[in-house]
């Protein structure tokens, strides 16, 4: 087992990398001994927008967690017209993509049919939301069995979007992703802070708090993706630095090791959304724990996103 020191705001810790049965050789694990708690470290971490790496030790790229693959998933939101979208799926069709990478692509609900029937096999399609249940007399809604009909593999629950804007509680999140699950359809499960809740030290509680949320609900994380996306990143074109989204990611699968099962902590894959594009993907994707990307605007550039897709050759060489 091998021990490293890092220092970080100044203050001394020591890490050790342990070993796990499943795809991804290590990860990152806190040595807490000389302080109070691995929270407490991560907020005084978290008291800081720039969390300092320079310390750390080079390691190389291990295989990845999960399917053993990376994961892009572009979350097209609100946008396009019939004519926009057939133009980025001809874009998509005609990209040369790495082959070690799952990529997903979420279109409004009304165009799923028209990506489904037009874009490549190779790209899975995910929705953007769905309802917490069987459909029924719930107008506006989305089920997820009309989404399996449609051809969907995925859906993207607990955007902050969804959060913020539509006011959707963690609870109810977490009981849309274990129906979801339940129906067969995978799960990119979203969670992250607001820019107030960083700057007050609280990104971990937050973070932790949406996970428990999903934890108490799901019936398996066998087909889960997590997706941390920093609020104050998202479409803001701040993206968090490579350290900060690094320090988040392994916080998170060190709660799952705790919480859940070191196995799980090991096969899930943690993936990173917030203002990602064409140039600081690659930087991002050397990142041990990022596992891969969820894209907002950048997704709805064909050329863009492929970039982004095949930034998984960073993965390949040591970080």
């Amino acid at each position: 087992m091998a021990v490293v020191s890092t220092s970080v705001g100044g203050a001394a810790v020591t890490s050790q990398l342990t070993q796990f049965s499943g795809l991804r050789r290590s990860f990152l694990k806190l040595d807490t001994s000389n302080s109070n708690s691995t929270q407490a470290f991560f907020r005084n971490v978290n008291s800081h927008l720039h969390l300092a790496s320079s310390s750390r030790g080079c390691r190389g790229v291990v295989t990845m967690a999960g399917s053993g693959k990376f994961f892009v998933g572009g979350n097209w939101k609100c946008n396009g017209t019939k004519d926009s979208i057939s133009k980025l799926v001809s874009e998509l069709n005609s990209a040369t993509l790495e082959s070690d990478v799952d990529v997903v692509v979420a279109p409004p609900f009304v165009y799923i049919d028209q990506v489904k029937n037009s874009l490549s096999d190779r790209i899975e399609i995910s929705a953007q939301n769905c309802w917490i249940g069987k459909g029924g007399a719930f107008t506006g809604e989305i089920s997820v069995e009309q989404l399996k009909d449609l051809g969907c593999k995925w859906v993207i629950l607990g955007h902050s979007e969804r959060r913020h804007i539509i006011g959707e509680d963690d609870q109810f999140i977490g009981k849309k992703a274990a129906y979801a699950l339940n129906q067969g359809v995978g799960v990119i499960a979203c969670i992250g802070e607001l820019l107030e809740e960083r700057e007050a030290g609280k990104t971990f509680d937050v973070c932790f708090q949406q996970m428990k949320a999903y934890a108490d609900a799901v019936p398996s994380w066998d087909n889960i993706v997590i997706a941390y996306e920093p609020v104050w990143a998202i479409g803001t074109g701040k993206v968090a630095t490579p350290a900060q989204a690094q320090e988040v990611h392994v916080a998170i699968r060190d709660w799952l090791s705790k919480n859940v099962s070191a196995e799980v902590a090991s096969k899930t894959r943690i993936i990173y959304g917030g203002s990602v594009n064409g140039g600081n993907c690659a930087e991002l994707a050397k990142q041990e724990d990022i596992d891969g990307f969820l894209v907002g605007g950048a997704s709805l550039k064909g050329p863009e996103f492929a970039t982004i897709i095949n930034s998984v050759t960073s993965k390949k060489v040591a970080a």
